[in-house]
């Protein structure tokens, strides 16, 4: 079976590579994540998590290696076409919400489906999909709500079915519950490991949270640009 990503010896360098000022943050990182799995990486700040993830979700590229995303090659598509299989097959979640202050939440949610054309028929079944993710995080009686009348947990939930909503295979978490009191990250990390098993979607979480890694169904820790199986507790504390 293909699975949803695949990270053939990813290196990722900032700097000449014969310059003594040259930065290597990722260093041969291999990793194959399958159809409805979930992973947590930890580590310390400025390890290069975020990098992993943008190129990942193809934002950035590597230096060298591949990253192969539903059996294609992110690294032979034109930034068009990157662009195209980003909107159809990714989802991103960061720790702000970037919901567009000027639009209602139903508007914000359908944001990316607006990159494509659709028929009349098709629109109507994504606010139909949108309308009925709403209403399963709880966020139904909010839909024509504009973002500054959100809380922050609602705001996180309502980013989080944007993601959602062009049905991605794979869904990216960048610190989700960074920014959240206690009882509203414990609320969205709930509803991640909800959506994760119900709508069967690859999930890849970076988080400083041992809480949130731990309901992850794999862990791997990033340090010194090398990626290993089970996170140290004291790594994602740092």
């Amino acid at each position: 079976m293909t699975p949803v990503l695949e990270l053939t010896a990813i290196c990722k360098q900032y700097g000449a590579p014969d310059s003594p000022a040259a930065l290597r943050v990722l260093d041969g990182i291999s990793l194959r994540v399958e159809a409805g799995a979930s992973l947590a990486v930890v580590g310390p700040s400025g390890c290069g998590k975020s990098t992993l993830l943008n190129i990942i979700g193809g934002l950035d590229r590597p230096t060298s290696g591949a990253v192969t995303l539903d059996g294609r090659d992110l690294g032979l598509l034109s930034e068009d076409a990157l662009a195209g299989l980003r909107n159809g097959l990714i989802g991103f979640v960061f720790q702000q919400h970037h919901l567009l202050p000027q639009c209602t939440v139903l508007e914000n949610v359908l944001l990316p489906t607006l990159a494509t054309r659709r028929s009349r028929a098709q629109r109507q079944a994504d606010t139909g999909r949108a309308e009925a993710l709403l209403e399963r995080v709880g966020l139904a009686d909010r839909r024509n709500h504009r973002p500054g009348l959100l809380s922050g947990g609602e705001s996180q939930r309502a980013a989080v079915v944007r993601a959602l909503i062009n049905r991605p295979r794979l869904l990216l978490a960048d610190e989700p519950t960074g920014s959240l009191d206690h009882a509203s990250a414990r609320a969205l990390g709930d509803l991640l490991v909800e959506l994760n098993r119900a709508e069967g979607i690859a999930l890849v979480v970076v988080t400083h949270s041992p809480e949130l890694a731990g309901r992850m169904g794999a862990g791997y820790a990033l340090a010194d640009g090398r990626l290993t199986r089970g996170p140290a507790p004291r790594m994602a504390l740092s």
